[in-house]
């Protein structure tokens, strides 16, 4: 790829992450986030707007969340609303479906436009894992999304496997069965923060710690970070 296309992209993606930002962030009033009634005012204009059309609200979320993954490489923000604003077990859906489509097309865009750059970047530091990929992408691309992708930042996760080439169609259907579970706990604390801030009069972090709705899935998170350690060591640190 020549020096000026590279130019080109890097710009026309910069100025469309600033114009997808801008938007998001152009209806906040920042002077009133300190404030607890601002966040029930939200809530109840987030439900009427929802309930209005919940299909057509749910395709208008996962086109979004698509573009926001795509654009921004992570997803975290994407699960906390999407417990909020349709619960967690529609909201879990959605994410996941959504997230793996944004994560595919990033990839897409790292394997056909930057392949050699990311190569030359990430290879050496990522070799032995490569190698387990090459035995079974489907397996262990599984497994390396359910353990979170070893702990690397999640815009990351998305391009290793431009290390190997790996299939789209493997890639997208491993990401999203291995999404599911940390995808679900974190659904599950947007329900709960929705479910907490509909009930509250005014904020309170030990209430909201105590809250079976918050602390259940926390716990679930821990349970699964455990799991993840152990998963990690015995097919990734040390496998047989």
């Amino acid at each position: 790829m020549s020096k000026n296309l590279k130019i080109f992209l890097g710009v026309s993606y910069l100025l469309i992450l600033f114009i997808f930002l801008y938007f998001i962030f152009e209806s906040i009033q920042i002077s009133r986030l300190d404030d607890f009634s601002y966040y029930k005012e939200i809530q109840s204009d987030l439900n009427i707007f929802i309930s209005s059309n919940i299909i057509i609200n749910l395709a208008y979320f996962f086109i979004f969340a698509i573009i926001w993954t795509a654009l921004l490489g992570f997803g975290s923000p994407i699960l906390i609303v999407s417990g909020i604003l349709f619960g967690k077990w529609i909201g879990t859906i959605v994410s996941v479906a959504s997230i793996s489509f944004g994560a595919l097309i990033l990839y897409s865009i790292g394997n056909f436009f930057f392949r050699d750059f990311v190569r030359s970047i990430l290879e050496k530091k990522f070799e032995k894992y490569i190698k387990l990929f090459q035995k079974n992408e489907f397996y262990y691309f599984f497994i390396y999304r359910f353990i979170g992708g070893l702990g690397i930042p999640f815009g990351l996760q998305n391009l290793i496997p431009v290390l190997f080439g790996m299939r789209k169609i493997n890639y997208f259907f491993a990401s999203f069965f291995g999404f599911i579970p940390s995808m679900f706990i974190m659904n599950t604390i947007g329900a709960g923060l929705n479910s907490y801030i509909e009930q509250a009069q005014k904020f309170s972090l030990f209430d909201l710690i105590l809250s079976s709705e918050i602390y259940s899935p926390m716990l679930m998170f821990v349970g699964l970070m455990v799991s993840s350690l152990l998963i990690k060591k015995k097919f990734f640190d040390d496998p047989s």
